[in-house]
């Protein structure tokens, strides 16, 4: 229940919060966000004020401008609003649990933050001598079929995670020679794979079992591939048309027989191809 603030103007002009609170305008510029967002979360329900003026203006009280905060954290932190009121009204944590959990997150956003930080720095270093490839050498190395403006794709779909800043660490210490042999490799094994979907081999049988930790090796030359992070990829091979066109192209039906001996070998292991996530 909202508590009523009858004094006529103090609210309204901006009383000190714990006190007859704060209007909506104050509080908004207190934490530093707009008028407009404290409307829409009370609308969604997720900071009510828990009092009004005489008018019906909003009142924001100490215990709502905390919630505010805690709100501010988690959306930094990647939260979904739905996600934030779920957590801030579960009845099991309490607020003290709740400044543990923000700042054990926190702690580990700025840990990823970092490694990607060193991450760009290694990556200006090898631009400065000189070590990252061109467009052209891309091409050259990779294929007619490689296209240089991928990178930027990925950067975009995944710039943020700490695997993105591993391949970039990764891929600013390769010279142009680490380059072809990863090259070469990967166009050896994805030979091998097309001459075993060819030949039969079963998804689960032990020499598809091989083939996937190979597959999975060849990822982690970029960045720690897990098996979970293995089976989303082997989703994406079939999902996205460009990459199921190029393993069509080697061997029709190769895109989803490798995403099955992939969804084989990580079930082997534990792993629920039907529930996994990036992890």
């Amino acid at each position: 229940m909202t508590r009523e603030i009858r004094e006529p103007g103090s609210a309204i002009d901006g009383g000190d919060a714990g006190t007859d609170g704060l209007t909506v305008g104050r509080a908004a510029a207190l934490v530093g966000i707009s008028v407009r967002t404290l409307h829409h979360w009370d609308d969604v329900g997720l900071v009510r004020p828990s009092g009004r003026t005489w008018a019906g203006y909003r009142v924001y009280s100490t215990e709502d401008i905390t919630r505010i905060h805690r709100v501010l954290v988690y959306k930094e932190l990647g939260f979904s609003l739905a996600e934030i009121g779920r957590v801030l009204d579960d009845p099991a944590t309490d607020a003290r649990e709740h400044l543990r959990r923000q700042r054990s997150l926190l702690v580990e956003r700025i840990t990823r933050l970092q490694a990607m930080i060193r991450a760009v720095d290694r990556v200006t270093e090898a631009a400065d001598s000189g070590m990252r490839l061109t467009p052209e050498e891309q091409v050259e190395i990779f294929g007619s079929h490689w296209r240089p403006d991928w990178t930027e794709e990925a950067a975009g779909r995944w710039g943020e995670s700490a695997q993105w800043a591993q391949y970039l660490e990764r891929a600013a210490e390769k010279t142009p020679e680490d380059w072809k042999r990863f090259a070469a490799e990967a166009e050896a094994l994805k030979a091998e794979l097309a001459a075993a979907k060819r030949g039969g081999v079963a998804p689960g049988s032990d020499e598809a079992n091989t083939l996937a930790e190979r597959h999975r090796a060849s990822i982690s030359q970029h960045f720690d591939c897990t098996r979970a992070m293995q089976v989303c990829i082997g989703r994406m091979h079939v999902e996205d048309p460009r990459f199921a066109e190029h393993y069509d192209t080697l061997e029709p039906g190769l895109a989803v027989w490798l995403r099955e001996v992939i969804f084989a070998s990580a079930a082997a292991h534990g792993v629920d191809p039907d529930s996994v996530t990036w992890e």
